[in-house]
């Protein structure tokens, strides 16, 4: 089970705090929803009670068609499950037994102004950022003609001073020495900075820079999805390194694969535009043109050639 502030939810989802329960939090580890309309009627098996409850106008109708016995009837042995909150839906004002028994139990009881369905598209996009898997990652993230690249190494490699070039070229910064990854679905990664450090950039020998400051608001992104993960290693003399790119490297971050390049580093090397056409070069791939494999493909064809005359 995962914490989540109750002031957090009523903050993006726009509500109101009917009751508040006994502590700041909710506990829950799923973004699905459960809407108790079968609980309401008494059936509670296989009841969804760790997830957060919305009750809907058709729920509502229900309840209040109820007599007064039978409805603080089921609603005591509804609130006796541990559910993280109920919000209700449509600005609708709960019934005097479900307010009393919430209390009884301490249960959070929230109010939203939406339709049910809008509320629920909502809640379930705030839920899979909250409860997303998380880990950090020290390295610099950059959005680079719509590509996120993730830029790894050793640290004094030169990742920062890279980075910055690529700033100064038009392209944007997302996080530099610290990036928060998160796991938003089963194939995408989503990077950003932490708040303390969002938008700030440190250099050997000059110290922290603000890059929305000194570039403009068009220099920098909060968050980007992952797309690349470019690893910088000092050249080794003597090491073969991939000179065609016909195989595909991959590297694997919260069980996701992202596509890998190592980027050898030595004196003369401009990294600034080896890293811009790895971005562009993503790009002809996705859209189905594979330079490498089409290289390889005419070679074939002119060997096949050769053979037949």
């Amino acid at each position: 089970m995962q914490n989540i502030l109750v002031d957090d939810i009523v903050k993006y989802l726009e509500l109101e705090i009917i009751y508040s329960g006994e502590n700041d939090y909710i506990q829950t580890d799923t973004s699905d929803l459960n809407r108790p309309g079968l609980q309401f009627s008494g059936f509670f098996d296989y009841f969804a009670s760790t997830r957060i409850q919305v009750v809907g106008k058709v729920e509502m109708m229900y309840l209040e068609g109820l007599d007064a016995g039978t409805r603080r009837e089921r609603l005591r042995k509804y609130f006796e499950y541990p559910v993280p909150c109920v919000i209700i839906s449509r600005g609708m004002m709960p019934p005097v037994e479900m307010l009393e028994e919430a209390r009884y139990f301490k249960r959070p009881l929230l109010q939203s102004k939406l339709v049910t369905t809008k509320l629920i598209n909502k809640a379930i996009n705030f839920l899979d950022a909250v409860l997303a898997p998380l880990i950090t990652r020290h390295g610099v993230l950059l959005d680079v003609y719509g590509v996120g690249i993730l830029i790894m190494g050793e640290s004094g490699i030169g990742k920062s001073e890279t980075a910055l070039e690529l700033v100064k070229r038009g392209h944007r910064l997302v996080a530099d020495d610290v990036v928060e990854i998160k796991k938003v679905s089963d194939n995408r990664l989503v990077g950003e900075a932490p708040e303390m450090v969002r938008h700030l950039m440190e250099i050997r020998g000059i110290g922290i820079i603000d890059i929305k400051s000194m570039y403009g608001v068009g220099a920098v992104l909060n968050h980007k999805a992952i797309d690349i993960a470019i690893f910088m290693e000092f050249w080794e003399s003597g090491k073969e390194y991939d000179r065609l790119g016909l195989e595909e490297e991959y590297t694997n971050i919260l069980d996701v694969m992202i596509h890998k390049i190592t980027v050898p580093v030595r004196p003369g090397r401009n990294l600034a535009i080896i890293i811009e056409v790895a971005a562009m070069n993503d790009r002809l791939k996705s859209m189905g043109y594979h330079a490498a494999r089409d290289l390889s493909d005419r070679l074939t064809s002119h060997i096949r050639a050769g053979g037949n005359e």
